[in-house]
């Protein structure tokens, strides 16, 4: 087994990636909207990959956060809100908010289910600042940790129930980059003391089986290398501080913030201390490269990925459950809705708010 996740070219597998897939035996697959049409094709390109490596529990991934980040699109599938949906909905009534985020993410897990999809790139645990980049923005679930992390916890309860598992992201977090990684490079120049705000969520999540690193540059702990390449930050902060024991992958490896070929990305973010290099894009000579490239799995690494293909949850899918779902999803996300009208039909009018 290869420590890499690798991306797929089109909506079914060639004969060259059938090929290449069984000789290397990636850790797992990521699907991206080039891989999707329909429910009928995609389960077929799921169902492609398990009986390729003949097992059930291959780690296959998806990016259905909600808002602007969903692959599987409407209105073929549901659409989901992004995580600032819940920190708005959050600040009016706090079990509210987190029943709506794990009603949230069930149902997103079931949606996955039905079409074979194990894994989810999700929950966002980044704790966004005043000025944190728009490639953020929304998709963070709050400027509070302990907000962050009751809302990241739902999210991983209720994608499980549903029948897919989780990825905390971004570590050690992401909340402070005012640039976007994929283009640039951030540099984050918080103190220790600030950057434990950045670290509370993950710290409180740090059982989750899955998370992904983050290229960003923290100036107090290694002002020469982002996290996905540092040592420094994967064993001392992410391993250490934050105390995650789970199966580590490097955010995609083709992002701008790092410069140079995904080859040596992909090498480097293993040499400093990531399980498995993400190489998103499923160009075959890239791919070919990467795997000449890389070592052969790690025993750690391995046993987390074991762990990881272990705890994936076993559910029938339940159209009548998702519609269950996606209704007291509104239901509940409406209260914010309604408050911010009255609220702002109070204000026009000169009525007091209480």
């Amino acid at each position: 087994m290869k420590p890499v996740i690798f991306g797929l070219s089109g909506e079914e597998l060639t004969s060259d990636e059938r090929a290449l897939f069984a000789e290397v035996d990636p850790v797992g697959y990521t699907l991206f909207r080039r891989n999707i049409r329909d429910r009928e094709q995609l389960r077929a390109l799921t169902d492609s990959l398990r009986s390729l490596h003949g097992r059930d529990d291959v780690l296959i991934f998806v990016d259905q956060e909600g808002g602007r980040v969903m692959r599987m699109q409407p209105p073929t599938w549901p659409a989901f809100p992004p995580g600032s949906a819940f920190d708005a909905l959050y600040d009016i009534s706090a079990m509210t908010a987190i029943e709506a985020a794990r009603v949230n993410a069930e149902a997103l897990g079931l949606v996955l289910n039905e079409v074979g999809i194990t894994v989810n790139f999700l929950p966002v645990l980044d704790v966004r600042v005043a000025d944190t980049t728009a490639a953020i923005g929304d998709r963070a679930m709050g400027f509070d940790p302990v907000r962050v992390a009751a809302l990241g916890r739902a999210v991983l309860d209720g994608l499980h129930k549903g029948g897919a598992a989780g990825v905390i992201k971004h570590m050690p977090g992401h909340g402070r980059a005012i640039v976007d990684s994929h283009f640039e490079l951030p540099h984050v120049h918080a103190t220790r003391e600030e950057l434990e705000a950045d670290i509370a969520p993950f710290r409180a999540l740090n059982g989750a089986t899955m998370g992904m690193t983050a290229h960003l540059v923290y100036d107090a702990w290694d002002n020469e290398r982002c996290a996905t390449m540092s040592p420094t930050v994967i064993h001392d902060i992410i391993r250490g501080e934050i105390g995650f024991d789970g199966l580590l992958m490097s955010d995609d490896l083709e992002m701008k913030a790092l410069k140079g070929d995904v080859p040596t990305h992909a090498v480097d973010c293993i040499a400093a201390g990531c399980d498995v290099a993400l190489n998103c894009w499923g160009r075959l000579d890239e791919m070919v490269a990467i795997a000449n490239r890389l070592p052969d799995i790690s025993e750690d690494a391995r046993r987390r990925v074991d762990a990881a293909r272990a705890a994936l949850p076993s559910v029938a899918f339940d159209q009548q459950r998702l519609d269950f779902l996606l209704a007291k999803r509104d239901e509940l996300l409406g209260l914010a809705v309604h408050v911010a009208d009255a609220k702002a039909t109070n204000a026009e009018t000169g009525a007091s708010w209480a």
